[in-house]
Order: C-alpha cells, then sequence, then structure tokens
C-alpha cells in the first residue's frame, strides 16, 4: 500500500463508491464513506419476509472480473470473500401468443433456438449480429467504458483511431431499433434485442445503434449470479474496504459540500462541519448540484438538462409454488413494445401493455425460498417520478401483472402470493437520492449521450470528484465499478 495521509470524503456507498474507496485505500489515503442510509450497497441492499430472501436492487450480474480485480489488487483471495455461480442460461423470453424461446450465454446455441423457433431466420444473419455486437464492445468498451471521456490523452491513444475509422459501422447514426431491423425478419426477435435500451434507462426507438454491443455482456462473456444472492456483492466489497482502513459512518446525511475559493473543503454531516481534502461524490450527479453545492457555482447546463433515465416498479413475492417454465430470469413481453416505450416516455397510460421482467433467485439459490415455493421479482419499466398518482398506478399494474403472468403460466397466481413488498420511484429517490427514482441518472437517447454525461472530475472545483451510475460511464454494476476506477485513478493523477 502506498504512503499518502490526503484524507477523503465519499458520498454514498453504492457500488461505484465502494469501489473508489477501496482503490483510494490501496493508495494510502485516509478514507471515510458517509451513507445516508443504516446499510451499505445503494441500490444493491436485500431483505427477508416469511422465509423468503429477496434483493432489492440490480438482478443482472456480468463482468464479475471486475469484482475479483478490487480483491486481487489488494492482495486478497477473491474467493475467500466472494463466490459466484455461472449459470448456463441467459433469460427465458415469452409472448402472450404463447411463443418462447431461452437463449444462452453461447453463440452457437442462440443461432441454434433462434432458427429452431424462428424458421425464417438465417443462421448467417443470426450469427452476425452476434459478432458485431462483440467486435463493436471489444473495440469500444477501453475507449467508452475504461477511460475517461474528459481527459486529453484518451483521445491521443492510438486505439480511438480504430475507432474512429470504425465509426460508419458502429451504429451512432441510427436506432437500436432500426440497426435490429437490419438482421432480423421476425418482429419479436427485433423486440427482444431491442430490450436492451433498458439497461441504461433508454428507449430502443431513440437510443443509438451501438447499443447492441450490450447483448454482448450476457451472450458473450456469460451470465452469472452470486452466492448469497446480489447483496453479496456490497458486503463483500464492504468488508474489503474495512480491511483496508476505510471508515464507515452510516446514518449520516450529507447536507451540503463545503468550499472555499473554487476548493474543496468538506462536508456539512448531520448538521456537523467535517474537513477533508478530497470529495468523491457517489450522489446522483443532478442531487448533486441541485442539494448538495452551491447555487453560485458553475454547473453544467448541458448535462444537468438531460432527460432522466426510466425508473421501475417493483414487486416483491414470494409465491406459493414453484413454476419450472421459469427460470432466473424471464421476460414477458408487451404487444405493441413501440407504443409501451412512447407511453413511458409521454407519462402515459404506460400499464396497459406493459413488458415485465421476473428474477427467481431461489433457481440458483436455493434457501431464497421455502421449498416447493418460489421467491420472485418482478419489475416493469416506468416512468422517472413526475409527480403521479402512484398508488393508483400500482394497483393498475399489478392487476395487468397478474393478468399476464397467469395467462403465460395457464394458473392464476393471485391465491399464490403469500408475502408482499413494493418499491415505487418516489422511493427509490428516498432512499439513493436518485432524483424521480431515475434508475440511471440520465438516458442515452441521444447518440452523443456517452459524452454528456457528467465528468468524474469537477472542472471548477479542485478536490471534487464525481463517481456512479448518473456520471461516466453508466449504471450497472459494471459500470459503476468502473466509474470509481476512473475517479480514483484520477485522483492519483492529480497528485
Amino acid at each position: 500500500m502506498k504512503k499518502n495521509s490526503a484524507s477523503v470524503a465519499v458520498i454514498g456507498s453504492g457500488i461505484a463508491g465502494l469501489s473508489a474507496a477501496i482503490r483510494l485505500a490501496l493508495q494510502g489515503k485516509q478514507v471515510v464513506v458517509f451513507e445516508q442510509n443504516p446499510y451499505t450497497g445503494g441500490k444493491i441492499t436485500a431483505f427477508e419476509k416469511q422465509g423468503y430472501r429477496f434483493d432489492m436492487g440490480p438482478s443482472l450480474f456480468t463482468a464479475p472480473h471486475l469484482v475479483d480485480e478490487l480483491f486481487e489488487l489488494a492482495g486478497k483471495i477473491p474467493s475467500n470473500y466472494f463466490q459466484y455461480h455461472t449459470h448456463d442460461e441467459a433469460c427465458r423470453y415469452f409472448w402472450l401468443d404463447g411463443e418462447r424461446i431461452t437463449l444462452f450465454p453461447s453463440i452457437d446455441r442462440n443461432v441454434e433456438a433462434i432458427t429452431t423457433v424462428f424458421g425464417n431466420e438465417s443462421g448467417k444473419r443470426v450469427r452476425k449480429y452476434f459478432d458485431d455486437a462483440r467486435k463493436k464492445f471489444e473495440l469500444t468498451a477501453p475507449f467508452f467504458l475504461e477511460s475517461s471521456l474528459h481527459k486529453m490523452k484518451t483521445f491521443l491513444s492510438p486505439r480511438v483511431l480504430k475507432v474512429i475509422s470504425a465509426i460508419p459501422r458502429l451504429g451512432l447514426f441510427t436506432t437500436l431499433d432500426d440497426q435490429n431491423k437490419r438482421y432480423f425478419k421476425e418482429p419479436k426477435l427485433v423486440q427482444l434485442f431491442n430490450r436492451y435500451a433498458t439497461y441504461n434507462g433508454s428507449s430502443p426507438y431513440q437510443t443509438p445503434g451501438i447499443m447492441q454491443m450490450i447483448s454482448y455482456l450476457e451472450h458473450g462473456m456469460g451470465t452469472h449470479f452470486p452466492v448469497g444472492g446480489m447483496h453479496a456483492i456490497s458486503q463483500s466489497l464492504t468488508k474489503l474496504a474495512q480491511e483496508l482502513g476505510v471508515q464507515f459512518e452510516l446514518n449520516a446525511k450529507v447536507e451540503r459540500i463545503l468550499l472555499e475559493k473554487k476548493q474543496v473543503r468538506g462536508l456539512v454531516v448531520n448538521r456537523a462541519e467535517r474537513m477533508f481534502d478530497i470529495v468523491v461524490c457517489n450522489s446522483d450527479i443532478k442531487h448533486a448540484y441541485h442539494k448538495l453545492l452551491p447555487k453560485n457555482m458553475r454547473r453544467p447546463k448541458k448535462t444537468l438538462a438531460q432527460e432522466p433515465s426510466s425508473s421501475a416498479l417493483i414487486f416483491y413475492w414470494g409465491i406459493g409454488q414453484t413454476f419450472p417454465v421459469m427460470d432466473l430470469h424471464n421476460i414477458i413481453f408487451s404487444e405493441d413494445y413501440k407504443e409501451e416505450f412512447h407511453r413511458i416516455s409521454s407519462n402515459g397510460p404506460f400499464w396497459e401493455d406493459p413488458t415485465i421482467y421476473v428474477h427467481i433467485s431461489n433457481r440458483l439459490e436455493v434457501n431464497d425460498a421455502p421449498k416447493g415455493k418460489d421467491s420472485w421479482f418482478v419489475m416493469v419499466n416506468v416512468p422517472y417520478d413526475q409527480g403521479q398518482d402512484w398508488e393508483d398506478i400500482v394497483g393498475k399494474v399489478r392487476r395487468k401483472i397478474i393478468e399476464r403472468i397467469s395467462s403465460v403460466l395457464g394458473k392464476d397466481i393471485a391465491p399464490l402470493i403469500e408475502t408482499e413488498e413494493i418499491l415505487t420511484p418516489p422511493q427509490i429517490h428516498s432512499r439513493t437520492s436518485s432524483v424521480g427514482g431515475a434508475l440511471y441518472g440520465t438516458s442515452s437517447n441521444e447518440r452523443m449521450a456517452a459524452f454528456l454525461r457528467h465528468s468524474n472530475k469537477s472542472s471548477s472545483v479542485k478536490g471534487l470528484y464525481f463517481c456512479g451510475g448518473s456520471v461516466h460511464p453508466g449504471g450497472g454494476v459494471p459500470l459503476c465499478i468502473l466509474s470509481g476506477k476512473i475517479a480514483a485513478e484520477w485522483i492519483e493523477e492529480d497528485e
């Protein structure tokens, strides 16, 4: 461990904050993490009720090597802290007309499955889709995801020339929907691959075609699930951070970031001033500018004006029966996907035809539900909170979800719901300071969205850095880990 006595405050213990804290501790800094909740992990938390265990936040786990890397940097054996299952299925997809298909983290198996279920699809074109997704990811990830887009040296790298020369093929000037239609004849397949826009809270009819690369995370790199559930990610990283000397203060609400002559001086936490040399803000970027930073400081107007990402309405159901037709990840598609996204973006009656995601953790973590029963995480995409009547919406969405799932399973599931908890956008906002409950900060509904995401370093305040899903490179567990990494590396370079 390097020696450096600089004191660092990290606002928020989400995955990005934990990633940054661990790396900063390894630089020898004195790190204190302030968390407004009584637990660490941000959106990644869990609860138990009547014999069922539920992960409350993200449910998809890809790129586990990024978690392992944090332990390896500390000289630890990752498996002593964190273990995970590698699953042989990516997702099961269902349509209301009875059509269904299972896809895998295997290109060969996917080509076979797609051409078997949809006989009008060419195996050659299907294989090309997956191959092109891989090429887009491998070409752009080191540039768009693993490096800062706000450093000149990033653009001076030789690999940038490869990216620039490939721009006409990256799909930056078309939508994901248009991109997918170039490969597939079957509308249901276009719909299936359009759903990857939701991985960053966007619409496939607006987000650029380069988002095709997101599918590579599942089908090329594999799908996994942590032993102990998603909650194990945050808890194992918290343990590592504590072993490295990071201090955690829970129930500690940060009220202001203190500045003096455009330099960080510290924080106001629970009404008390705390002095620090450096502040890393893992809070939502809009919350940071609207609530934590002085109102008279310069603001990134274009970034703050970006459209918020979608939010989610989640039902946690203990189901008194198991349904083998469903696996770890399941999608029941709406009948009119384009209209669904239009209604979400326009705050219309999106509950009339929702796409439903069902995550059943006890498919791999058998103790998450009593024997012969299922632990269901049921989610639909919804607009961010704008003052809607969520009590009314919850009732309508719940009825439609029960109707749709019952239709697919051929059995009324309503009497099988033994326990229930609900998470709404206002609750997400309250617990995580994500403005409006937007899951990914801003959407990626325009081709320059990646460049409009806020930098991991303040351009106007010395000693102020940012990480998390609302800044570069974006939301989701892998990107948040990288966000913390970029912020920590920038701090080290600045010194």
